[in-house]
């Protein structure tokens, strides 16, 4: 049972996988979602039902558009398979409950944020107040209502925090420090993770971004890094291994 569940979900996080690469490409533009259909988008062929299939069809056609033969991006296989993998880890690491589906939710988040910020340099509003909504009824559901409303006091709490630490960052580089998205993610990361462990994301962010922020900048000076990738994937990271980080925080004030 576990296996064909675990098959199942990477097959399903494969087709949502593509479905959020469209999201995180199309939105940021304000294009419609529906219309065009899935085409190539050098010669705008549109794509056949066989041209669609998450990471198979990208292999059986070498990476090339049928039509046109240009080059395709691998972003899209890449996309859909880190996505099947994600859901099934996902269940593999909760089984079938209340942190599984949050999960979920947390991987679809970090999906889309992760291509339409490297991409675009925009996180999306809309993902962001889903995330917000469908974390909320899930706590309603296994929970109670009230403990779904508690949770938006260190939401709120962390969004302050960050738009403080923005402004002052402002202030200090002469630039945007924090944009406008990344301080709105941190209030999807107070809502899932509680004030203190925000922190904790929000530090090990910056560590997951100092090589890269290092790398990018010494080859293209002058240029801003996205950090809403590191937010997210810090965001999952904690929320996975909450105990872990837990355990690690109260060791280290015991240490203090």
């Amino acid at each position: 049972m576990n296996i064909c569940i675990s098959i199942f979900l990477f097959l399903m996080g494969m087709v949502m996988g593509s479905f959020y690469m469209v999201v995180a490409l199309r939105l940021p533009q304000e294009e419609s979602l529906i219309y065009p259909g899935s085409h190539c988008e050098y010669c705008n062929h549109p794509l056949s039902w066989f041209e669609l299939i998450p990471v198979f069809s990208y292999l059986l056609q070498k990476g090339k558009c049928r039509k046109c033969g240009h080059k395709l991006s691998m972003g899209y296989p890449i996309t859909e398979l880190a996505t099947g993998i994600l859901f099934t880890f996902s269940y593999l690491q909760f089984g079938l409950s209340y942190h599984f589906f949050l999960s979920i939710i947390l991987s679809s988040l970090l999906i889309i944020i992760f291509v339409s910020d490297m991409r675009y340099m925009i996180i999306l509003d809309s993902p962001l107040i889903l995330t917000v909504i469908l974390s909320m009824i899930l706590r309603i559901i296994y929970f109670d209502l009230k403990t779904a409303l508690l949770a938006f006091i260190p939401a709120i709490i962390t969004f302050v925090i960050f738009f403080i630490i923005g402004k002052i960052g402002d202030k200090m580089f002469q630039r945007e420090s924090l944009g406008g998205g990344d301080i709105k993610l941190s209030f999807v990361m107070g809502y899932i993770l509680g004030l203190p462990m925000a922190i904790v994301a929000f530090i090990l962010a910056t560590f997951l971004a100092l090589p890269y922020a290092v790398g990018y900048l010494f080859l293209k000076e002058g240029h801003e890094v996205p950090f809403g990738p590191f937010l997210i994937s810090a965001l999952w990271i904690v929320f996975v291994f909450y105990d872990k980080f837990n355990l690690l925080i109260n060791w280290l004030f015991l240490v203090g």
